[in-house]
Protein backbone atom coordinates (compact mmCIF):
# COMPACT_ATOMS: atom_id res chain seq x y z
CA UNK A 1 0.00 0.00 0.00
CA UNK A 2 1.46 3.23 -1.67
CA UNK A 3 2.01 5.77 1.74
CA UNK A 4 0.04 8.96 1.72
CA UNK A 5 1.27 12.39 3.01
CA UNK A 6 0.68 14.17 6.08
CA UNK A 7 -2.50 13.86 7.44
CA UNK A 8 -3.03 16.45 9.94
CA UNK A 9 -1.44 19.87 10.34
CA UNK A 10 -0.24 21.23 14.05
CA UNK A 11 -3.59 22.40 14.62
CA UNK A 12 -5.22 22.32 18.50
CA UNK A 13 -6.59 18.33 18.94
CA UNK A 14 -10.38 17.83 18.86
CA UNK A 15 -10.20 16.13 22.42
CA UNK A 16 -12.27 14.83 25.02
CA UNK A 17 -16.09 14.63 25.15
CA UNK A 18 -16.96 18.55 23.43
CA UNK A 19 -20.24 19.71 22.14
CA UNK A 20 -22.81 17.23 20.51
CA UNK A 21 -21.72 16.67 16.84
CA UNK A 22 -25.15 18.12 14.68
CA UNK A 23 -26.97 16.39 11.96
CA UNK A 24 -28.58 16.65 9.13
CA UNK A 25 -31.93 17.21 9.30
CA UNK A 26 -34.34 14.28 9.08
CA UNK A 27 -36.71 13.29 6.54
CA UNK A 28 -39.20 14.85 7.69
CA UNK A 29 -38.14 18.58 7.90
CA UNK A 30 -39.94 19.83 5.38
CA UNK A 31 -43.21 17.91 4.74
CA UNK A 32 -43.97 16.69 0.99
CA UNK A 33 -40.50 17.70 0.05
CA UNK A 34 -38.59 15.39 -2.01
CA UNK A 35 -35.34 16.72 -2.17
CA UNK A 36 -34.91 16.22 2.04
CA UNK A 37 -31.96 14.17 2.67
CA UNK A 38 -31.66 10.13 3.06
CA UNK A 39 -28.69 8.74 3.81
CA UNK A 40 -30.00 5.25 2.06
CA UNK A 41 -30.69 6.76 -1.07
CA UNK A 42 -31.81 4.03 -3.93
CA UNK A 43 -30.64 1.48 -1.80
CA UNK A 44 -34.01 -0.65 -1.78
CA UNK A 45 -32.38 -3.34 0.34
CA UNK A 46 -30.70 -1.42 2.78
CA UNK A 47 -34.52 0.65 3.08
CA UNK A 48 -36.54 -2.41 3.50
CA UNK A 49 -33.94 -3.95 6.07
CA UNK A 50 -34.19 -0.23 7.98
CA UNK A 51 -37.66 -0.13 7.82
CA UNK A 52 -38.20 -3.39 9.28
CA UNK A 53 -35.16 -3.16 11.88
CA UNK A 54 -37.73 0.23 13.00
CA UNK A 55 -40.36 -2.83 13.73
CA UNK A 56 -37.75 -4.68 15.82
CA UNK A 57 -36.87 -7.76 12.82
CA UNK A 58 -33.26 -7.30 13.12
CA UNK A 59 -33.04 -10.99 10.86
CA UNK A 60 -33.77 -8.55 7.80
CA UNK A 61 -30.32 -6.64 8.73
CA UNK A 62 -28.71 -9.83 9.34
CA UNK A 63 -29.17 -11.09 6.03
CA UNK A 64 -28.42 -7.46 4.24
CA UNK A 65 -25.13 -7.91 6.12
CA UNK A 66 -24.73 -11.03 4.97
CA UNK A 67 -25.12 -11.00 1.43
CA UNK A 68 -22.60 -7.46 1.41
CA UNK A 69 -19.97 -9.63 2.39
CA UNK A 70 -17.00 -7.52 1.81
CA UNK A 71 -17.90 -5.06 -0.26
CA UNK A 72 -16.54 -2.98 2.47
CA UNK A 73 -17.85 0.82 1.10
CA UNK A 74 -21.54 -0.58 0.89
CA UNK A 75 -20.65 -2.15 4.01
CA UNK A 76 -20.05 0.98 6.11
CA UNK A 77 -23.09 2.76 3.88
CA UNK A 78 -25.20 0.32 5.16
CA UNK A 79 -24.07 0.12 8.93
CA UNK A 80 -23.85 3.45 9.85
CA UNK A 81 -27.51 4.17 7.91
CA UNK A 82 -28.84 1.38 10.11
CA UNK A 83 -27.22 2.65 13.10
CA UNK A 84 -29.13 6.01 12.60
CA UNK A 85 -32.39 4.50 13.23
CA UNK A 86 -33.39 5.67 16.33
CA UNK A 87 -34.35 2.30 18.11
CA UNK A 88 -31.48 -0.04 16.16
CA UNK A 89 -29.42 -0.18 19.25
CA UNK A 90 -32.30 -1.93 21.08
CA UNK A 91 -32.72 -4.38 18.33
CA UNK A 92 -28.62 -4.55 18.07
CA UNK A 93 -28.12 -5.45 21.17
CA UNK A 94 -30.58 -8.09 21.26
CA UNK A 95 -29.76 -9.45 18.06
CA UNK A 96 -26.05 -9.51 20.05
CA UNK A 97 -27.58 -11.33 22.74
CA UNK A 98 -29.00 -13.99 20.48
CA UNK A 99 -25.70 -13.99 18.09
CA UNK A 100 -23.16 -13.44 20.77
CA UNK A 101 -20.21 -14.37 18.27
CA UNK A 102 -21.70 -12.09 15.32
CA UNK A 103 -19.68 -9.86 13.54
CA UNK A 104 -22.47 -8.40 12.17
CA UNK A 105 -24.47 -7.67 14.99
CA UNK A 106 -20.95 -6.15 17.36
CA UNK A 107 -20.59 -3.94 14.19
CA UNK A 108 -24.09 -2.69 14.40
CA UNK A 109 -24.07 -2.31 18.23
CA UNK A 110 -20.67 -0.90 18.06
CA UNK A 111 -22.15 1.80 15.33
CA UNK A 112 -24.73 3.07 17.73
CA UNK A 113 -23.18 3.64 20.01
CA UNK A 114 -20.25 5.63 18.07
CA UNK A 115 -24.19 7.73 16.73
CA UNK A 116 -24.99 8.16 20.31
CA UNK A 117 -21.97 9.68 21.54
CA UNK A 118 -21.55 11.91 18.65
CA UNK A 119 -25.08 12.94 20.15
CA UNK A 120 -23.98 13.58 23.47
CA UNK A 121 -26.27 10.68 24.80
CA UNK A 122 -23.15 7.96 25.19
CA UNK A 123 -19.50 7.36 27.03
CA UNK A 124 -17.33 7.87 23.67
CA UNK A 125 -14.87 5.08 25.80
CA UNK A 126 -18.07 2.75 25.57
CA UNK A 127 -18.20 3.25 21.87
CA UNK A 128 -14.63 2.62 21.29
CA UNK A 129 -14.69 -0.78 23.09
CA UNK A 130 -17.53 -1.69 21.53
CA UNK A 131 -15.59 -0.75 17.99
CA UNK A 132 -12.74 -2.98 19.07
CA UNK A 133 -14.78 -5.79 20.17
CA UNK A 134 -16.03 -6.12 16.92
CA UNK A 135 -13.01 -5.59 15.22
CA UNK A 136 -11.82 -8.05 16.96
CA UNK A 137 -14.55 -10.70 15.58
CA UNK A 138 -13.93 -9.44 11.80
CA UNK A 139 -10.04 -8.69 11.34
CA UNK A 140 -10.33 -7.85 7.84
CA UNK A 141 -13.43 -5.67 8.12
CA UNK A 142 -12.55 -1.76 7.91
CA UNK A 143 -16.10 -1.10 9.58
CA UNK A 144 -15.63 -1.07 12.85
CA UNK A 145 -12.36 1.01 12.18
CA UNK A 146 -14.56 3.31 10.60
CA UNK A 147 -16.97 3.82 13.94
CA UNK A 148 -13.50 4.49 15.60
CA UNK A 149 -12.60 7.07 12.75
CA UNK A 150 -15.84 8.84 13.65
CA UNK A 151 -15.60 9.36 16.80
CA UNK A 152 -11.31 10.43 16.55
CA UNK A 153 -12.68 12.82 13.75
CA UNK A 154 -14.84 15.01 15.95
CA UNK A 155 -13.30 13.90 19.38
CA UNK A 156 -10.10 12.21 19.21
CA UNK A 157 -6.80 14.05 19.20
CA UNK A 158 -4.34 14.24 15.65
CA UNK A 159 -2.45 10.97 17.13
CA UNK A 160 -5.52 9.12 17.00
CA UNK A 161 -7.68 9.79 14.07
CA UNK A 162 -3.95 9.88 12.23
CA UNK A 163 -3.53 5.94 13.62
CA UNK A 164 -7.05 4.92 12.92
CA UNK A 165 -7.45 6.08 9.17
CA UNK A 166 -4.17 4.53 8.74
CA UNK A 167 -5.93 1.20 9.65
CA UNK A 168 -8.83 1.92 8.00
CA UNK A 169 -6.82 2.06 4.54
CA UNK A 170 -5.16 -0.83 5.74
CA UNK A 171 -8.31 -2.75 5.14
CA UNK A 172 -9.70 -1.05 1.88
CA UNK A 173 -6.86 1.67 0.31
CA UNK A 174 -9.87 3.53 -1.21
CA UNK A 175 -12.19 3.65 1.66
CA UNK A 176 -14.61 6.59 0.21
CA UNK A 177 -15.97 7.54 3.73
CA UNK A 178 -12.64 7.15 5.78
CA UNK A 179 -10.92 9.53 3.22
CA UNK A 180 -14.04 12.54 3.21
CA UNK A 181 -13.82 12.02 6.50
CA UNK A 182 -10.20 12.63 7.05
CA UNK A 183 -10.34 15.68 4.19
CA UNK A 184 -12.94 17.45 6.81
CA UNK A 185 -10.77 16.44 9.48
CA UNK A 186 -7.94 18.70 7.72
CA UNK A 187 -9.78 21.16 6.96
CA UNK A 188 -10.52 22.50 10.55
CA UNK A 189 -6.96 21.34 12.22
CA UNK A 190 -4.69 22.73 9.22
CA UNK A 191 -3.38 26.15 10.09
CA UNK A 192 -0.74 26.85 7.12
CA UNK A 193 -2.90 27.31 4.41
CA UNK A 194 -4.34 24.42 1.91
CA UNK A 195 -1.16 22.83 0.88
CA UNK A 196 -1.28 19.80 3.09
CA UNK A 197 -5.16 19.04 2.43
CA UNK A 198 -5.31 19.34 -1.16
CA UNK A 199 -1.78 17.57 -1.03
CA UNK A 200 -3.65 14.61 0.72
CA UNK A 201 -6.74 15.02 -1.50
CA UNK A 202 -4.52 14.81 -4.75
CA UNK A 203 -2.11 11.79 -3.72
CA UNK A 204 -5.33 9.81 -2.65
CA UNK A 205 -6.74 10.52 -6.25
CA UNK A 206 -4.13 10.00 -7.85
CA UNK A 207 -2.98 6.28 -6.08
CA UNK A 208 -6.41 5.19 -6.39
CA UNK A 209 -7.81 3.27 -9.39
CA UNK A 210 -8.68 4.44 -12.34
CA UNK A 211 -12.56 4.29 -11.89
CA UNK A 212 -12.38 5.30 -8.06
CA UNK A 213 -14.82 8.07 -7.18
CA UNK A 214 -11.65 9.34 -4.88
CA UNK A 215 -11.12 11.41 -8.22
CA UNK A 216 -13.76 13.99 -6.66
CA UNK A 217 -11.79 13.97 -3.09
CA UNK A 218 -10.07 17.23 -4.00
CA UNK A 219 -13.60 19.03 -5.22
CA UNK A 220 -14.37 17.55 -1.91
CA UNK A 221 -11.31 19.13 0.01
CA UNK A 222 -11.48 22.62 -1.27
CA UNK A 223 -15.47 22.64 -0.23
CA UNK A 224 -14.57 21.66 3.06
CA UNK A 225 -12.01 24.35 3.23
CA UNK A 226 -14.11 26.51 2.29
CA UNK A 227 -16.51 25.44 5.51
CA UNK A 228 -14.07 25.52 7.96
CA UNK A 229 -13.08 29.07 6.78
CA UNK A 230 -16.31 30.29 6.80
CA UNK A 231 -17.42 28.78 9.99
CA UNK A 232 -14.32 30.51 11.74
CA UNK A 233 -15.35 33.95 9.95
CA UNK A 234 -12.48 34.11 7.65
CA UNK A 235 -14.77 33.56 4.65
CA UNK A 236 -18.15 35.08 3.50
CA UNK A 237 -20.26 31.86 4.00
CA UNK A 238 -21.38 31.94 0.30
CA UNK A 239 -18.87 30.47 -1.92
CA UNK A 240 -19.56 32.55 -4.78
CA UNK A 241 -19.31 35.68 -2.84
CA UNK A 242 -15.94 34.52 -1.47
CA UNK A 243 -14.26 33.45 -5.07
CA UNK A 244 -14.28 30.46 -4.05
CA UNK A 245 -14.54 28.65 -6.92
CA UNK A 246 -12.87 31.35 -9.06
CA UNK A 247 -9.38 30.16 -7.53
CA UNK A 248 -7.12 28.71 -10.02
CA UNK A 249 -6.49 25.30 -8.29
CA UNK A 250 -10.15 25.40 -7.44
CA UNK A 251 -11.10 25.02 -10.82
CA UNK A 252 -8.48 22.50 -11.82
CA UNK A 253 -10.06 20.40 -9.15
CA UNK A 254 -13.23 20.70 -10.35
CA UNK A 255 -12.71 20.45 -13.66
CA UNK A 256 -10.70 17.44 -13.61
CA UNK A 257 -13.31 15.21 -11.22
CA UNK A 258 -15.57 16.30 -13.57
CA UNK A 259 -14.02 15.16 -16.75
CA UNK A 260 -13.45 12.12 -14.84
CA UNK A 261 -17.15 11.66 -14.13
CA UNK A 262 -18.23 12.21 -17.32
CA UNK A 263 -15.80 8.99 -18.10
CA UNK A 264 -15.86 6.81 -15.78
CA UNK A 265 -19.59 7.95 -14.23
CA UNK A 266 -20.33 6.25 -10.18
CA UNK A 267 -23.32 4.47 -11.24
CA UNK A 268 -22.50 1.79 -8.76
CA UNK A 269 -20.98 3.41 -5.80
CA UNK A 270 -23.21 3.21 -2.82
CA UNK A 271 -22.02 6.76 -1.83
CA UNK A 272 -21.92 8.13 -5.48
CA UNK A 273 -24.78 10.50 -4.49
CA UNK A 274 -22.77 12.10 -2.01
CA UNK A 275 -20.33 12.93 -5.13
CA UNK A 276 -23.10 14.12 -7.31
CA UNK A 277 -23.72 16.38 -4.90
CA UNK A 278 -20.49 17.66 -4.35
CA UNK A 279 -19.52 18.08 -7.88
CA UNK A 280 -22.92 19.79 -8.68
CA UNK A 281 -22.80 22.45 -5.57
CA UNK A 282 -18.91 22.99 -6.92
CA UNK A 283 -20.16 23.57 -10.82
CA UNK A 284 -22.99 25.52 -9.00
CA UNK A 285 -20.77 27.55 -7.23
CA UNK A 286 -18.27 28.41 -10.13
CA UNK A 287 -21.26 29.32 -12.43
CA UNK A 288 -20.84 26.65 -14.99
CA UNK A 289 -24.48 26.18 -15.22
CA UNK A 290 -24.53 23.57 -17.86
CA UNK A 291 -22.58 21.27 -16.34
CA UNK A 292 -24.45 21.97 -13.08
CA UNK A 293 -27.60 21.30 -14.55
CA UNK A 294 -25.89 17.91 -16.05
CA UNK A 295 -25.35 16.40 -12.80
CA UNK A 296 -29.24 18.11 -11.00
CA UNK A 297 -30.12 16.08 -13.71
CA UNK A 298 -28.00 12.73 -12.64
CA UNK A 299 -29.06 13.49 -8.48
CA UNK A 300 -33.03 13.63 -8.83
CA UNK A 301 -34.51 13.43 -5.43
CA UNK A 302 -31.58 12.32 -3.94
CA UNK A 303 -30.21 15.56 -2.53
CA UNK A 304 -27.39 14.77 0.40
CA UNK A 305 -26.64 17.17 3.60
CA UNK A 306 -23.30 17.90 2.60
CA UNK A 307 -22.44 20.00 1.05
CA UNK A 308 -25.31 21.81 0.57
CA UNK A 309 -25.76 22.46 4.44
CA UNK A 310 -21.96 24.31 4.36
CA UNK A 311 -21.31 26.21 6.29
CA UNK A 312 -24.60 26.57 8.34
CA UNK A 313 -27.53 26.39 5.66
CA UNK A 314 -30.46 24.44 5.50
CA UNK A 315 -29.29 21.48 2.96
CA UNK A 316 -33.35 21.13 1.42
CA UNK A 317 -33.73 25.14 0.83
CA UNK A 318 -30.47 25.25 -0.49
CA UNK A 319 -30.14 22.25 -2.92
CA UNK A 320 -33.79 23.35 -4.06
CA UNK A 321 -32.20 27.20 -4.72
CA UNK A 322 -29.17 25.90 -6.93
CA UNK A 323 -31.09 23.81 -8.71
CA UNK A 324 -33.73 25.66 -9.61
CA UNK A 325 -31.61 28.59 -10.58
CA UNK A 326 -29.19 25.45 -12.84
CA UNK A 327 -31.94 24.35 -14.64
CA UNK A 328 -33.88 28.14 -15.37
CA UNK A 329 -30.21 28.47 -16.67
CA UNK A 330 -28.98 31.81 -14.79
Amino acid sequence: MPPTPPLLGPGPAVAGPGPAVAEAPPATAHPGCEHCPDDAFDDAELISARAALAQGRWQSARSLLLHTGDEWDRRGHRVTVLAREPYAIAWAREWLLAEPGSAGAATLYALTLVRRALRGREEPDRAREACAGAAALAPADPTPWLGLLLLARHLGTDEETRRVFTEVRRRHPEHHHAHHLMAARIAETETRGTHELRAFAERAAADAPADSPLAVLPVVAHTERHRALAAAGRAPADPAAAGHWTEPSALRALGAAFDWWLEWGIEEHPRRYIDLNHLAHATFGAGRYAEAAALFQRIGRHATAAPWSYPDRDPCEAFRAARGRTLRGS
